[in-house]
């Protein structure tokens, strides 16, 4: 093995502890370089994760085809301000930053790559939404949520500025929103005293993806949010919407989610949640959302429980990817072709969200 590619390997390895913003970078850059190959060894003989553990599988291929064709419906249907031409969902921030977000997930250079000026375009529309005093994006805390996660997710891979500020602008909306809510959760709006575990979980990722990107977030917050979604199961297992009873697949897959980021998988909240969530009856009102949080859950309980899970998402979504490479959903093509993808990127795992 070339000299240069030894001493590649080698820096890799000394940093596979840094910030994972760091290794964002470093896996864009290699990849962009074309010696993907080699930061799987040596992210391999650091003990990370590898990179499309069947590399070798047809379903790999499979992945990848639905997956270009995906982001190339994505790019076509971008307006010029950075938003989608389906309306109105298109044009609202949160749909609009799970898009940036599969883009990213992909693992192209996102300053130079492909899909580099996409994503700048919907990075300058979200900044654009967002209040400059306060920090709220949107017109929802669904939109902040999301909104958030994109900026959070593209902080340190992006080269812009304004994303630092921007972040810790949104990370205190939320913050500041659930110390004011008497369930220390969240609903609509950021003056909201009631709460759900939809838009809860919207914040509490965005908030763990904040912390991984190196803002700060306390340790305070996150306990009050797991203490919250605690109070939302149900006997059993499943997760309602405002109180523990009427659980569902869609809002189970999010609790499963947020224990798993917040390292609680010993905890018998998560083992009972994820039982419910392997038998729960299939998601037909929300199928995508359930599908982007879905395969998340499943990939962070264990590698066997999602290689079973994922094998049967690619053949339910390779099959039901429209010619023009969208996927057809309740909430406009954009979103539903968003969710769909970044449930396929798993199969990646570039970003930082996504490591287990």
């Amino acid at each position: 093995m070339p000299f240069n590619f030894l001493i590649l390997i080698l820096i890799v390895i000394l940093l596979s502890q840094w910030n994972r913003r760091i290794q964002s970078k470093i896996m864009i850059t290699i990849r962009t370089v074309g010696v993907a190959a080699i930061l799987a060894v040596a992210t391999g003989a650091a003990n990370a994760q590898e990179l499309f553990i069947e590399r070798n599988d047809s379903s790999a291929r499979e992945v990848e085809r639905a997956y270009l064709r995906g982001l190339q419906y994505l790019t076509k249907s971008q307006t010029a301000e950075g938003n989608f031409s389906d309306m109105p969902y298109g044009s609202e921030p949160g749909v609009v930053g799970l898009a940036i977000i599969s883009m990213l997930a992909h693992g192209d250079d996102p300053n130079l790559g492909p899909y580099a000026q996409s994503i700048r375009r919907g990075l300058n529309f979200i900044l654009k939404q967002q209040n400059a005093k306060t920090g709220y994006i949107g017109r929802s805390m669904y939109n902040h949520g999301f909104a958030t996660l994109a900026l959070a997710e593209a902080y340190g891979m992006v080269d812009d500025a304004r994303l630092g500020p921007a972040l810790e602008k949104a990370v205190q909306l939320i913050t500041g929103s659930q110390e004011k809510n008497p369930l220390h959760a969240w609903r609509y709006s950021p003056e909201s005293t009631d709460g759900d575990t939809t838009v809860s979980g919207a914040q509490m990722v965005a908030l763990f993806a904040a912390r991984n990107a190196g803002i700060n977030v306390s340790e305070e917050a996150i306990q009050r949010g797991i203490k919250y979604f605690v109070s939302c199961q149900t006997p059993e297992g499943g997760f309602g919407y405002t109180s523990n009873s009427g659980p569902n697949a869609a809002r189970t897959a999010i609790a499963v989610l947020v224990f798993a980021l917040a390292k609680e998988k010993d905890q018998e909240y998560f083992k009972s949640a994820f039982s419910y969530l392997q038998k729960a009856p299939p998601e037909n009102s929300y199928q995508h959302y359930f599908l982007y949080y879905a395969a998340q859950s499943f990939f962070h309980h264990s590698p066997a429980e999602w290689q079973t899970w994922n094998k049967k998402n690619i053949r339910t979504l390779t099959a039901s990817q429209t010619p023009e490479g969208s996927w057809d959903g309740q909430f406009g093509a954009t979103f539903t072709t968003s969710a769909s993808l970044l449930s396929l990127a798993l199969n990646y795992r570039y970003l930082p969200i996504y490591e287990r």
